[in-house]
């Protein structure tokens, strides 16, 4: 923890040095607000970027990475440059080595060489590191103020790898902002642009459903408030329940958290199985992942409260669709506010709080008539693995919660929106 905060302050001060972090407006320590839209086709979350481009929103993102732009200004770094080795410290699993590793010999005057990736389809490509601009609004946590232009680095890709790179993101995507506490992520970058240090960023999440009730909602720089329509007067940040953020691996900038139990109405999955690998949240995996010793006794107990509660539901099952292994007639399941009226999941978490999953967000219809279980068994991980999460948390999970990431705290606030509004509900009318 300690390594990587040296490695955060150390990023932003040489933005300093590069000019790349002065303030955006004239109030500086006013947050950065982003409209958040989900694509339906990927079920990736997007946010505009330039020139009607979007950036795909990965919570395990290093660095922010797009398709250069014809008038790109590159940064003129050497592979040794502490900016460059920040730009590496990350490689993602089968990329090549990085220029800031053994291929870059001390005191060499190289130049720096990034790799970004593509998570989905696990594609890299060389790119240099650029000067780019980010163009967003300022908040009050109610509207947006006035439109900023927020300078960053970004790790530009050559047009001859465009197409490889961007294959499987969302139509009219031009790269990915990650997200990660690291001092290249697009939080630290908003926050030092905003004259905040960036060991006391802060951002906040609310994800949409979909693209049929409006975008939702992302605030950068000091992670809240945030005031939705429905709502009005309430900052719902008032209202987070907070658990640690925990480093688990070094080489991997992903936001864990602990989670002692799952339950399922009363039916607790084993505890021994969640104590190995700790939890994850990642907005590129569509629905949660469940380690096979987490998954099989989950779905076991999910699938024997839902009997016992809606007794035809075990005779209205249908046959699995992929990639999910628990499907049901949608009509034999009664219908609420809060989605199917199925057994409640609740992850209890470390420090006490507990993220409560009704309907809307476990159970998923898949094609008309039919509802399934939003969560899958892990591919290819064996039960047990420590090297693998126990959990990871997918999108349709975190929807219409509202998700503060404190890298300041180390904490994660997280609140369920009530049934009555929503985070596409935020209100994108400038007043300034």
């Amino acid at each position: 923890m300690a390594r990587a905060r040296l490695l955060l302050v150390l990023a932003v001060s040489l933005l300093l040095v590069l000019g790349l972090a002065r303030p955006a407006s004239c109030e500086p320590h006013l947050p950065v607000v982003v409209p958040v839209t989900k694509d339906t086709q990927t079920s990736l979350y997007t946010i505009p970027f330039h020139d009607g481009a979007t950036l795909v929103l990965d919570t395990a993102g290093p660095l922010v990475w797009t398709t250069c732009q014809p008038d790109h200004i590159p940064a003129a770094l050497a592979c040794t440059s502490p900016t460059c080795k920040l730009a590496n410290a990350f490689p993602f699993p089968g990329c090549r080595a990085s220029s800031s590793g053994s291929s870059c010999p001390a005191n060499s005057h190289d130049k720096c060489t990034v790799y970004p990736c593509n998570p989905v389809t696990v594609a890299c490509a060389p790119g240099d590191l650029s000067h780019t601009r980010f163009v967003a609004n300022t908040t009050d946590g109610r509207n947006p103020v006035r439109q900023v232009s927020v300078k960053a680095l970004a790790a530009c890709i050559s047009p001859r790898d465009d197409k490889m790179l961007l294959e499987k993101l969302p139509v009219g995507s031009a790269g990915m902002a990650g997200l990660a506490g690291t001092g290249l992520a697009l939080p630290a970058q908003v926050a030092a642009s905003q004259g905040l240090p960036a060991d006391k960023a802060k951002f906040l999440l609310c994800l949409p459903r979909g693209s049929a009730g409006g975008p939702g909602v992302a605030i950068l720089g000091s992670g809240g408030p945030l005031y939705l329509l429905a709502g009005q007067p309430e900052d719902y940040t008032r209202s987070l329940q907070y658990t640690p953020l925990v480093v688990t691996r070094k080489d991997h900038p992903s936001y864990y958290v602990s989670v002692k139990s799952i339950a399922v109405d009363n039916a607790a999955v084993p505890e021994k199985a969640l104590a190995t690998g700790r939890v994850v949240l990642c907005t590129r995996t569509p629905y949660t992942l469940l380690r096979r010793d987490v998954y099989r006794p989950f779905a076991a107990a999910f699938e024997a409260a839902l009997a016992k509660q809606i007794p035809r539901a075990k005779k209205t099952k249908k046959p699995p669709v992929k990639p999910f292994t628990l499907c049901y007639e949608a009509a034999s399941l009664a219908n609420t506010l809060s989605g199917y009226l199925v057994p409640t999941v609740t992850l209890a978490m470390e420090g006490g709080g507990k993220w409560a999953l009704a309907g809307s967000n476990s159970m998923v219809d898949v094609k008309p008539g039919t509802a399934c279980l939003a969560f899958v068994e892990m591919p290819g991980v064996k039960a047990g693995d420590g090297s693998a999460p126990a959990v990871i948390v997918g999108g349709f999970q975190m929807e219409n919660f509202v998700l503060q990431f404190d890298l300041e705290k180390k904490r994660l606030g997280f609140f369920r929106l009530p049934v009555s509004t929503q985070c596409s509900r935020f209100n994108f009318t400038r007043t300034g």
